[in-house]
């Protein structure tokens, strides 16, 4: 979600961020839309930053159908990252865990963005037509010298460019849905996405010669079907990963004897943020660096056993590190101790998960290449 996005805020709970191909958006409507009428001006470009601010605000309620559908579905949104063909979704991992793949719920769910975009067209067309007296046909359909007719053609094409099937959109979304009932849900994702390249290397060559528009709608799927297919890729790749393939097992522990300050020097001599709190070889609770350094300053020195989380989560060695990524992020956690017959044998943390992971791939890389290079 944080890659290549800023935060935007959250609506009814779910967080959303800005992709960053909302800022070429953005610079296609300050300075290429002006100048195909003259000289770009103050006014033209303001109504090129309210043009965007229309593609924004379909989008941001087009992912709220989705959301809301979702929700009643049984699949809480965590987060929606949005692009200006649409957004990519985070659904609460531990409902997400426990549910088989249903095509018909993901239909239901994939037709409701489209839907908001139709409804929001629908009534658009009326107010502008016998209301504003609007001709819906003069050129430029979406463009800045015309605004409200913008608002019902973005509108429009959000619907109807949705419903191909043509990944990640939502059409692509069904397609994809249908296919994995009758194969592996990661080989249905790469078809969808080759299928969803194809669709964007058709507009992108056609926007060439016709419309601009065309252009950065191919190059805005394909954009959004390599992040995807990533997010697919790794879901299936923490599904493999066990908690003894990435642990830590050369790391401090604290006693809840210990005090804070003599904690914060091993937190600073041992460059770890996080630490399980052990006494007898029983695990009793985790303190981290930032939780030593808030109750040295509000309460000056203390005890460990004051300060640490009672309240944690362990994993098993043989447990798959997607596992491990729903129990952090439920409870919040920053580090999930690992036992062996309940005893301490390593820890997993988020500071050091990822470099972990990349090493992980990297020495599979290596070991493969060796394997290749013996037969």
């Amino acid at each position: 979600m944080k890659t290549w996005s800023i935060y935007a805020g959250k609506i009814f709970g779910v967080e959303l961020r800005i992709h960053a191909t909302f800022l070429l958006l953005m610079l296609f409507a300050l300075f290429i839309l002006p100048s195909e009428s003259g000289p770009p001006t103050l006014a033209s470009m303001q109504r090129g930053m309210i043009l965007v601010a229309i593609i924004f605000g379909s989008v941001v309620l087009h992912e709220l159908g989705h959301a809301v559908v979702s929700r009643r579905n049984g699949l809480p949104v965590k987060g929606i990252m949005l692009l200006p063909i649409g957004g990519i979704m985070l659904v609460d991992p531990n409902a997400q865990a426990g549910s088989t793949k249903d095509a018909a719920r993901e239909t239901r769910i994939a037709l409701a963005g489209p839907l908001v975009n139709g409804v929001l067209a629908a009534v658009a067309a009326p107010v502008l037509l016998l209301v504003l007296h609007i001709s819906l046909w003069a050129k430029a359909l979406i463009g800045i010298d015309n605004l409200p007719r913008s608002f019902f053609w973005i509108n429009l094409f959000l619907c109807a460019l949705n419903l191909l099937p043509a990944f990640p959109m939502d059409g692509g979304r069904i397609l994809r849905a249908w296919m994995a009932r009758r194969m592996e849900f990661q080989q249905a994702t790469r078809r969808a996405v080759n299928i969803g390249h194809l669709f964007a290397a058709a507009f992108m060559f056609t926007g060439i010669v016709t419309s601009p528009w065309l252009m950065l709608f191919g190059l805005f799927m394909f954009v959004a079907a390599q992040l995807e297919e990533r997010s697919v890729l790794f879901q299936s790749v923490v599904e493999a990963v066990r908690m003894e393939d990435i642990m830590l097992t050369d790391f401090s522990i604290l006693s809840p004897a210990d005090t804070l300050e003599d904690a914060l020097s091993k937190a600073v001599h041992s460059l770890q943020d996080d630490f399980p709190v052990v006494r007898g070889g029983d695990l009793v609770g985790v303190i981290n660096r930032q939780t030593i350094l808030e109750r040295l300053r509000r309460e000056g020195n203390g005890y460990v056993q004051a300060a640490m989380n009672k309240a944690f989560e362990v994993a098993a060695r043989t447990e798959s590190l997607a596992s491990a990524f729903r129990k952090l992020t439920s409870r919040g956690l920053t580090l999930i101790p690992v036992v062996d017959q309940e005893r301490l044998v390593g820890i997993v943390t988020l500071q050091n998960l990822m470099h972990s992971m990349g090493l992980l791939a990297e020495s599979r890389r290596l070991r493969k290449q060796a394997e290749d290079a013996n037969l």
